[in-house]
């Protein structure tokens, strides 16, 4: 006999899907989406509706936008020489947040993983070649992917790819902790890391 009744173990089993939440957060917000107001419940309803209807990856760097191109590839004033390489479109937010970087980005949407079957083809790493030769030409790639082994191992083959162009390549400094994720630093360790980066080698 099933306890549950069929909207409310559907919910559940959907919440359930989404990273960090396991089957009883699930349930604890399913309930408490029971008790809600009803505005509140349809105002969360008509986000997600939103979300899907009104977002789009930008054309140029793949950030999330509503507008095609995005708010900075549009941006008269950034600098348009420098491109700073970030694995997801948090990273952008993190980096922003700090208000030390004026350039602009290239949203990759992952790493490397060879044991996840994720290889070049599925990020967004060829379509960064051909921004090196746009209307300003890029003199410097930030490569700004995390500091843990799929990060590095990017890194490393974004510095294979992008050599021989002209293009000067640099990482973030290592002020951010290994195995950490840049939307988790704070903004004095990612203003430094952005600060003080370095050529690779």
């Amino acid at each position: 006999m099933q306890v549950l009744v069929e909207p409310v173990a559907r919910l559940i089993e959907e919440l359930s899907r989404l990273p960090g939440i396991g089957p009883k957060t699930s349930a604890r917000l399913v309930f408490y989406l029971l008790r809600a107001p009803a505005e509140q419940v349809y105002a969360l309803a008509d986000a997600l509706r939103d979300l899907r209807a009104r977002t789009r990856f930008c054309s140029i760097c793949f950030n999330i936008t509503d507008v095609d191109p995005c708010a900075v590839c549009s941006d008269p004033g950034r600098d348009r020489s420098i491109i700073c390489v970030v694995e997801e479109p948090l990273d952008v937010v993190a980096i922003e947040r700090t208000r030390e970087y004026h350039g602009l980005y290239h949203v990759l949407h992952g790493t490397l993983s060879p044991v996840e079957g994720i290889g070049p083809d599925d990020l967004h790493i060829a379509d960064l070649l051909p921004r090196l030769n746009a209307d300003v030409p890029v003199r410097e790639v930030i490569i700004a992917t995390n500091p843990n082994m799929e990060g590095e191992a990017t890194a490393m083959y974004l510095a294979r790819r992008l050599a021989g162009t002209g293009v000067k390549i640099t990482r973030l400094a290592r002020g951010l902790p290994m195995g950490g994720d840049l939307e988790y630093a704070d903004q004095v360790t990612l203003s430094r890391a952005l600060a003080g980066r370095q050529a690779m080698e």
